[in-house]
């Protein structure tokens, strides 16, 4: 098993496109999502939420989004539909991410959100220790979610997460510079 720091330098995104239509198991999906819970939050809000969908669920949001798409571009290339629409066919699992204010509005809104942040990095970093494919998209549609799922008063979703298993190596991580040149010390 990986340590910490290994995990964190073997996560990557891992594309739909990559995955190998291996169903991930409930249980699977139950221990992944419960590191979640375990994210850093201020005042003890866990804003994080998720929704699971499979199957069929993950079908009918697909289908939205793709409605989304055309509505805000009529012009639409069949193309891109079809390229959308295969993510939700080719994922085992999509969560979408969302993140409940706090209704006392204690701390600030991005508080909620970076500790949302942080939970979907413990998932991350869980799907990668599984030896589950992950990536996080936002797409323009988002605002309009609200359409598709049945949100508590002050919930909002941050992005869809794509979840699937892989096969073979995935390339090796890369920084554009060393985390010398990004710390300043200060005695």
């Amino acid at each position: 098993m990986l340590n910490i720091f290994e995990l964190i330098e073997n996560r990557r995104s891992v594309f739909p496109a990559q995955y190998n239509q291996k169903p991930i198991k409930k249980s699977t999906l139950l221990k992944v999502l419960a590191s979640a819970n375990w994210a850093p939050n201020h005042r003890k809000t866990e804003p994080w939420r998720f929704k699971v969908l499979q199957g069929e669920a993950k079908m009918k949001l697909g289908d939205f989004l793709v409605e989304e798409m055309q509505s805000a571009n009529p012009d639409l290339s069949n193309f891109k539909k079809r390229k959308t629409l295969h993510k939700f066919e080719a994922s085992s699992a999509i969560l979408a991410i969302c993140m409940q204010r706090d209704p006392k509005e204690q701390l600030p809104e991005w508080e909620e959100i970076a500790a949302t942040a942080m939970a979907v990095q413990n998932i991350w970093l869980a799907c990668t220790a599984e030896q589950i494919g992950a990536y996080w998209s936002s797409p323009k549609a988002i605002e309009n979610f609200h359409q598709f799922f049945n949100f508590e008063d002050g919930e909002k979703c941050l992005g869809l997460f794509y979840m699937g298993y892989y096969d073979g190596d995935l390339p090796e991580g890369k920084r554009n510079s060393d985390i010398a040149e990004k710390i300043e010390w200060l005695d």
